[in-house]
């Protein structure tokens, strides 16, 4: 017979021919959460299966209308319709209490909802190197306005270059590539990291003319796994990428400041970019809060 382990719970039982996993926990009385009743109206009702996926039968009709809804990766299944063929299934329920369930009906207020999904996307950061002394000499409504200038460009280019802005970070920006092209996603930020140099460099003609000032822009690149969802309250929820691709990213850009460079690039973007990819320099340095020695490189602005 199909078994089931199922976590927290930490009971394993067998289930019976053609049930589903949400009967079969319920049949043992485990309080499996499934706000709609079970018919695939909801999402509460979800479990992450850790092993086993193989002895699952296909997603029905009902549950792919929802998966794809709510962007469900292939190991987070409705127990409300999902059953085994075979062998043992071990599952963990992420949906446990009330606030649990408040939770996962704000995935269904955008159609766009993201969960936790692992990417390998490419991570950009930027920073404007002197941005202090160049905001302190200026009004405050211009440094707002310049700022504003400023992301209008960066978001042009990144756009172009088939990426996403998702923080601004006083004046920096962490943009990601390849969220929905996962193929392209170093080549891509590698196009947008050049594009957005030269944008800075169209820009600063204008700022020479209206405050006699210009500034320059740092830009660093890593690539590798990340986690894509939206988080945040009820008032605010917003797409965001975590995980230590996006914390090695960000020292890799304060990185340029050691090194003199405007554009440096981890490892990882080297080897995946391969031949596509002209460096100018190398680099054996250590990044703050990291452990080890990092091999970055500077590459060449144009292509």
């Amino acid at each position: 017979m199909p078994t089931l382990l199922a976590l927290p719970d930490n009971r394993q039982f067998e289930t019976l021919p053609g049930e589903t996993i949400l009967a079969a926990d319920l049949r043992q009385g485990i309080a499996h959460v499934h706000a709609c009743g079970g018919n695939a109206r909801c999402s509460t009702c979800r479990v992450v299966v850790l092993a086993g996926l193989e002895h699952l039968a296909p997603r029905n009709e009902r549950e792919q209308v929802l998966a794809a809804h709510i962007h469900l990766p292939d190991t987070v299944r409705l127990a409300c319709q999902t059953t085994l063929t075979g062998g043992s299934v071990e599952f963990r329920r992420p949906v446990i209490d009330e606030l649990d369930v408040q939770l996962t009906r704000q995935e269904f207020t955008r159609a766009d909802q993201r969960l936790g999904e692992e990417k390998r996307l490419a991570v950009l950061f930027s920073d404007i190197e002197d941005y202090t002394v160049f905001a302190e000499a200026l009004p405050a409504y211009d440094v707002v306005h310049v700022l504003n200038r400023y992301f209008q460009l960066m978001s042009e280019v990144v756009r172009a270059h088939r990426g996403r802005i998702i923080d601004y970070i006083g004046d920096g920006l962490m943009v990601v590539f390849g969220l929905e092209d996962e193929a392209t996603a170093a080549a891509d930020a590698l196009a947008a990291a050049r594009g957005m140099l030269q944008a800075v460099e169209q820009l600063n003609p204008y700022l020479r003319k209206m405050y006699c000032r210009s500034f320059r822009v740092r830009i660093g690149v890593h690539y590798g796994e990340v986690v894509v969802g939206d988080l945040g309250g009820a008032e605010l929820r917003k797409l965001a990428v975590i995980g230590d691709t996006v914390n090695v990213a960000a020292r890799i850009e304060a990185a340029n400041k050691d090194c003199g460079t405007v554009l440096l690039v981890s490892q990882a973007v080297v080897d995946e970019l391969g031949d596509d990819l002209r460096v100018r320099q190398a680099f054996l340095t250590p990044l703050k809060g990291k452990k080890g020695m990092h091999h970055l490189y500077e590459v060449e602005l144009s292509t």
